[in-house]
């Protein structure tokens, strides 16, 4: 990771897996890191760190109150750029590029706001943004931490 590849967008699943204590947590959390401390430029839509809270508490098993704290705190990371537009036209374009691509409407989103904000890479723990042009796609996980993140998580 360099900032060169910047402007970064985090999708909701890197946000969330920096936040757990699984066993391959560290290619996530070194770009959340990385961001929070300014060393890279990081875009994070808000509702991504809504969406985080969701997979923290469904898919981790993390309590309300624990994922609250953890998001808090990551919301107070002043060198992040916040990226808060969740406007009908964004949010239509979003589901133009979901139907087009046939991926879920919140990839659709972050690839819209990707497009939007001039991000240069998404990094994300799957595979759906590589199908896009205007940006570089960096899947944090090789499909061995992947498989061994579907076993932690129970599959």
């Amino acid at each position: 990771m360099t900032d060169s590849n910047g402007p970064y967008l985090f999708d909701v699943g890197v946000i969330a897996l920096a936040h757990t204590d699984a066993p391959v947590r560290e290619a996530a959390l070194d770009y959340v890191r990385a961001g929070i401390a300014g060393e890279i430029d990081a875009v994070v839509p808000y509702p991504a760190v809504i969406g985080a809270h969701t997979v923290l508490t469904t898919y981790y098993g993390q309590s309300n109150a624990d994922a609250s704290r953890l998001l808090g705190n990551f919301l107070d990371a002043e060198r992040i750029h916040w990226h808060g537009d969740t406007s009908r036209d964004l949010v239509r374009d979003g589901f133009l590029r979901s139907h087009d691509a046939d991926i879920a409407g919140w990839d659709g989103y972050y690839a819209e706001v990707a497009a939007t904000e001039g991000v240069n890479t998404v990094v994300t723990i799957d595979d759906d943004f590589e199908q896009f042009d205007e940006f570089d796609t960096e899947v944090v996980l090789s499909p061995e931490q992947f498989r061994e993140l579907n076993r932690y998580l129970g599959d």
